[in-house]
């Protein structure tokens, strides 16, 4: 096992061991504090350029299982354990976490305090940093290239994940609704949730035509999940607007970042931001709290949203940001959680069921 590092934009170095790829990284280090699903973060495009820090001492127990991937492979600059699993013994296991990272050309460090880690994220703010296995570099040289890294505001991820071509996912059973999915780094068990709900879903790229939806009889459209920083992707935001009013909407994390700016709204980067699946939410128009999963870095002022049109719908327990919202007169819904989880708890599915009775609603097929 060789000698690895983990280098922080603020000069700090943490020494470790890889056992993933001894390629270097370069990301936004964050931190997930979810217990399992180490497949589905790494995989979700929503962590495109980020180095992901697992707070969960033991990582890679139970190995690789390709049916819980949520895309082609993994979307994430690198990987921070306390310790990697060597020999995982679970029967749908494909390979060793160690295996899978080596095979997409993933670094890991392994062997650091992710705790100390974690606590100087939460202290300091998420910032840019580096894997590499290039111990004998001097460190001044490492910094120096971590530090003319791009960073997270400004960058448009979308283009980077979002499918190059339009692709059909049949629904479990009888067809109920025909969905357009604008995938803007879209996790598949989304894709499978509204599948399993009875909806005929095609995924478009994320610069697709609003107009070439409207005219395609769809019954709605989700604007999916993604990584980084809303504001630069304006070509979603003005696509969004020319829906808004004319279709069903329901806008899941990125999604209800563009479904807010597309309102009016603004955005801001968070401290640290939301990751893992144990984040309560609050129903406000209920008053029941949702453990939710959670992936990102930007959140919606509540404030730059007019209320006169806007209703609140749900709110972040830890430190009261805005997690849902609905307009007034139009069809449309948004959450910044994960509803579908993958990982993390189901506490969420009913929010589909919601976008479908907003259909029926609008169709004047539902209740009264």
């Amino acid at each position: 096992m060789s000698s690895s590092l983990l280098v922080l934009e603020d000069g700090s170095v943490y020494p470790g061991k890889s056992f993933g790829s001894p390629s270097t990284g370069i990301g936004e280090v964050v931190f997930n504090t979810s217990l399992t699903g180490y497949q589905e973060i790494a995989t979700d495009p929503s962590y495109r350029f980020q180095i992901v820090v697992m707070t969960y001492p033991h990582i890679g127990n139970y190995g690789i299982d390709d049916e819980v991937a949520q895309s082609d492979g993994p979307q994430i600059s690198g990987l921070v354990v306390r310790d990697a699993f060597k020999e995982p013994t679970h029967r749908k296991s494909e390979m060793a976490i160690s295996e899978y990272l080596i095979e997409h050309d993933v670094p890991g460090i392994e062997q650091l305090d992710t705790r100390a880690l974690t606590r100087k994220i939460r202290s300091q703010g998420a910032m840019r940093g580096m894997i590499t296995t290039e111990v004998d570099r001097p460190v001044q040289d490492l910094l120096s290239e971590v530090r003319s890294a791009p960073s997270m505001n400004g960058l448009d991820l979308v283009d980077k994940v979002s499918t190059g071509s339009s692709w059909h996912s049949p629904a479990l059973g009888t067809a109920a609704k025909k969905i357009a999915l604008y995938d803007f780094g879209v996790k598949r068990d989304i894709v499978r949730r509204l599948n399993i709900a009875g909806c005929d879903v095609t995924v478009f790229p994320a610069r697709h035509s609003s107009t070439e939806i409207l005219n395609g009889g769809f019954d709605g459209v989700v604007l999916s999940n993604g990584p980084g920083d809303p504001e630069p992707v304006t070509y979603a935001r003005e696509n969004i607007g020319r829906l808004i009013g004319r279709i069903p909407l329901l806008g899941i994390c990125l999604g209800h970042q563009l479904l807010g700016l597309a309102l009016g709204g603004k955005t801001y980067k968070l401290k640290f931001g939301h990751r893992g699946g144990n984040h309560p939410v609050k129903n406000v128009q209920t008053g029941k709290v949702e453990i939710t999963s959670q992936n990102h870095g930007f959140s919606v002022a509540a404030e730059s949203l007019p209320e006169s049109e806007i209703e609140f719908t749900h709110v972040n327990l830890n430190d009261g940001t805005l997690e849902g919202f609905r307009h007034r007169t139009h069809p449309l819904i948004a959450v910044q959680y994960h509803p579908e989880a993958a990982p993390g708890p189901h506490d969420s599915f009913g929010i589909f069921e919601d976008f479908l009775d907003m259909i029926d609603e609008r169709k004047g097929t539902g209740p009264s």
